[in-house]
């Protein structure tokens, strides 16, 4: 443990000798370290060179410089871990009473009392201490919100960013997503990939529980199971390969909600599996709206051995596939009521014939209306993919 350095700026030498002897036994111990100066000017240059002096006993009344001055240098640095005792003859209370006034932690009279001098030493020791760890918590925090701005960035960069993403289909078909997480960091995910010349996947995602924890389950839950799809097998597949991996590493019993399908650019047919996710809309060319049936699979990473089911739908010219996490449905608004499928259904009702990043643009918009001043209470992802030929 370092020890707590003194220094002491007073004309009359007479009391280094007195403080030295007096603490004596924190000196040898290396509690204490003591220094010296006769006037501010001194006290300034010690302070300049011994950067980490704690506390400052300091007499009022001094050539060169006196007290009052120095504690006003002494203030302009700073540093609220640094501790002024002011000393004073004890008829001198309009000074002393300018110096607490001016921001000394304590103050003494002549001739000096040693006893209730330490007593005095050892609360401003508290006191350091308490603003040193105060001041350790805050840098801490600091750090963390710095990593999580950057983890934030680091997370929406491994996410797809370039739309349209399939220029070569541009003509065939319009795919737009987005990702706002409630906090710095989120557990949700979207991401597509080109299979071969004729199919693309695609995967919307939502991780249990929220924060760091989650982002790390998320990243993980991302590569695995893009790294299974590329291989090409059928949805059930990708997801029942992906829950085996998972459920053996899974920390807490973290899981990922997901809907993982493959589009026929050529016919319009998606092969899909939903392993506990919401149900994705279809906005028909017609204006209608469809909701693909409900899952039933479980969530992906929750239970061992589990054969995730396949099914198929079909995207007519003009229909547009929608896909979503529970952030937008379960979105709340000032008096804790929710968004609700229902008036998801009459905003993509009113989206028809509208672009995906239209149609997108919309519902989140409508979303932050809803909500209004209640905070962001999970993150909100969306995808659409729109068939156009």
């Amino acid at each position: 443990m370092k020890p707590v350095k003194i220094l002491s700026v007073d004309d009359e030498t007479d009391l280094e000798l007195l403080l030295t002897q007096y603490f004596r036994r924190q000196i040898r111990k290396g509690d204490y370290q003591f220094f010296f100066a006769h006037n501010g000017l001194e006290a300034l240059t010690m302070l300049l060179k011994e950067k980490d002096i704690d506390i400052i006993l300091s007499d009022i009344n001094m050539p060169e410089m006196d007290g009052l001055t120095l504690l006003t240098k002494i203030n302009e640095l700073q540093n609220p871990a640094l501790k002024c005792i002011m000393v004073s003859a004890y008829g001198d209370m309009s000074n002393i009473r300018s110096a607490m006034n001016n921001g000394a932690f304590d103050f003494a009279t002549k001739p000096i009392d040693l006893d209730d001098l330490s007593v005095t030493i050892e609360k401003a020791i508290q006191q350091i201490e308490y603003i040193k760890q105060s001041q350790e918590e805050h840098s801490q925090l600091e750090s963390l919100k710095t990593d999580l701005a950057v983890a934030g960035e680091i997370q929406q960069a491994i996410l797809p960013r370039i739309f349209p993403p399939f220029p070569e289909n541009e003509h065939e078909l319009d795919l737009a997503a987005t990702m706002i997480p409630a906090k710095d960091v989120g557990g949700d995910f979207y991401d597509f990939f080109r299979i071969d010349d004729d199919h693309i996947g695609l995967v919307i995602a939502d991780v249990s529980g929220k924060g760091v924890p989650a982002a790390i389950f998320m990243a993980v839950s991302r590569t695995l199971i893009r790294t299974i799809a590329l291989q090409g097998f059928e949805p059930g597949v990708c997801l029942t390969k992906s829950n085996e991996l998972l459920s053996k590493e899974s920390i807490d019993s973290m899981f990922v909600t997901v809907f993982y399908a493959i589009y026929d650019i050529r016919t319009g047919e998606l092969a899909y599996c939903n392993g506990g996710h919401n149900a994705p809309y279809i906005l028909k060319a017609n204006g209608s709206v469809e909701m693909m049936p409900l899952s039933t699979n479980c969530m992906v990473g929750a239970i061992d051995d589990w054969q995730f089911q396949s099914a198929k739908a079909q995207l007519g010219v003009g229909d547009t596939l929608v896909l979503y996490t529970d952030g937008v449905n379960e979105a709340f608004n000032a008096d804790f009521q929710e968004y609700g499928e229902e008036r998801m259904e009459q905003l993509l009702r009113q989206q028809s014939g509208k672009d995906c990043r239209s149609l997108i643009d919309a519902q989140m918009n409508d979303v932050k209306a809803y909500a209004g001043d209640a905070p962001q209470s999970d993150d909100i992802t969306i995808m659409a993919l729109k068939r156009k030929a």
